[in-house]
């Protein structure tokens, strides 16, 4: 059984929150903040990577 790879959205705030998008069948709403000097955060429950738009293209090769 194969996986799909974790959602990448591009966003234009360093303040972001994520509910897994799933409705009743998502996860509990947390807040995250994106930090300057990385330019993406990552959801703790669904990995979904939220990349501040400034960053876009950089994000990738820092992650790894």
């Amino acid at each position: 059984m194969s996986q799909t790879a974790p959602e990448t959205k591009i966003v234009d705030s360093y303040k972001v929150s994520c509910d897994g998008g799933e409705g009743a069948l998502g996860h509990p709403r947390v807040y995250l903040q994106i930090p300057n000097e990385h330019g993406w955060v990552e959801c703790p429950y669904c990995d979904c990577k939220f990349v501040h738009k400034d960053h876009e293209g950089k994000a990738g090769e820092q992650a790894a």
